[in-house]
């Protein structure tokens, strides 16, 4: 491979091949980080939902355990 670019400018090799690779695999690296981002989108409402959860539930509990001294 390297034989290959060895005679090419240097434009080729740090321009114009990642702007082919860019052109080629342009979707599939949209769609990866795309899927990415989406998962953490989720993981993130997934675990403010939790957080949520476990706070109302404490807030409950101790508020039924205060009514219980009177």
């Amino acid at each position: 491979m390297r034989e290959i670019f060895t005679g090419l400018p240097w434009w080729v090799k740090w321009i114009a091949v990642p702007v082919i690779a860019l052109v080629v695999f342009g979707g599939l690296i949209a769609s990866v980080v795309g899927f990415v981002i989406g998962l953490l989108f989720k993981l993130l409402v997934f675990v403010a939902l939790v957080g949520g959860l476990i706070y109302v539930v404490r807030k409950f509990m101790s508020n039924s355990s205060s009514r219980d001294d009177w």
